[in-house]
């Protein structure tokens, strides 16, 4: 985990930005809490503990249970998948991908038991200023789409797979790969932006879903040309990542035919009261 101080930043782009959307605007004046953030993106070592109970399985037999144990063995388990998800594309040390947010959100709870810290997914404020790392350019490095190549897996050379996590450059605040190998799901329901009034920063926005479908992904993935991976860009999950899903409704955990999506974890440096919490669903 990173720790990164919090502050204010203009969070979406600007309208002369290059090859922008306008759902990136209007642009706003926000402000985040200090909170740590993965350094990379989960990867299967981690993610599996969770999905396959491994870590329950790794126990010597006898060994008594800690209170730890007993809490993050009741969190609930997706199904089992239909297939390899990682669809050969990498396994130790590769970005877990293909879960629902349902799914992130789930392990998210196993690791919040699992080490007594509460975890959670970031919110899509805090996920892009974490990205932009103090730059207000179209990437964390610059304008400069030709030097993408020392930073990101993305559409021109990722050979049409994801690749180990943290093996290109990491942005100003030591993250790695916050520009492509895979999307990252967020809190937030894909919705437009809210102006900020008056010119004053907007605190710590989150909006909740209330639909499954769109939640928010960033930061592009293996499969993303270069307007995709800029820092402002904003993806709205469709029905369309389930489109081949063998097992519907069983697989809520899978998106199926998501192969470009994984996640990251956060946790707030000021763990939050329990009805705050809830909002985090």
């Amino acid at each position: 985990m990173v720790p990164i101080k919090g502050g204010e930043f203009l969070m979406g782009s600007a309208e002369n930005e290059g090859e922008r959307h306008a759902d990136e605007g209007p642009q706003r004046r926000v402000r985040v809490a200090s909170f740590w953030m993965g350094a990379c993106e989960v990867t299967w070592d981690e993610y599996e503990l969770w999905q396959f109970s491994l870590e329950m399985q790794r126990r010597a037999a006898g060994q008594a249970l800690t209170d730890a144990d007993r809490l993050a063995d009741a969190v609930t388990r997706p199904t089992k998948p239909y297939t390899d998800m990682t669809f050969g594309m990498g396994k130790e040390g590769w970005p877990a991908i293909c879960m629902t947010r349902l799914a992130a959100i789930t392990y998210c709870e196993w690791l919040t038991a699992r080490t007594g810290r509460w975890h959670r997914l970031p919110t899509e404020a805090e996920w892009e200023f974490a990205a932009r790392g103090g730059s207000t350019t179209r990437y964390s490095f610059g304008d400069d789409a030709g030097k993408l190549g020392e930073h990101a897996w993305f559409v021109d050379n990722s050979g049409g797979v994801t690749h180990k996590v943290g093996q290109k450059l990491p942005n100003p605040f030591g993250l790695f790969d916050m520009h492509g190998n895979v999307m990252e799901l967020c809190m937030d329901q894909y919705a437009a932006y809210a102006p900020a009034e008056g010119g004053v920063a907007i605190e710590n926005p989150m909006v909740p879903p209330k639909t499954v479908y769109p939640t928010v992904a960033r930061g592009g993935a293996w499969v993303t040309p270069t307007a995709g991976l800029r820092c402002a860009q904003r993806v709205g999950s469709a029905r369309a990542w389930k489109q081949k899903d063998p097992q519907i409704p069983q697989s809520r955990w899978y998106f199926t035919d998501a192969l470009f999506v994984g996640f990251r974890v956060v946790r707030p440096q000021v763990e939050p009261a329990a009805e705050e919490k809830a909002r985090f669903r």
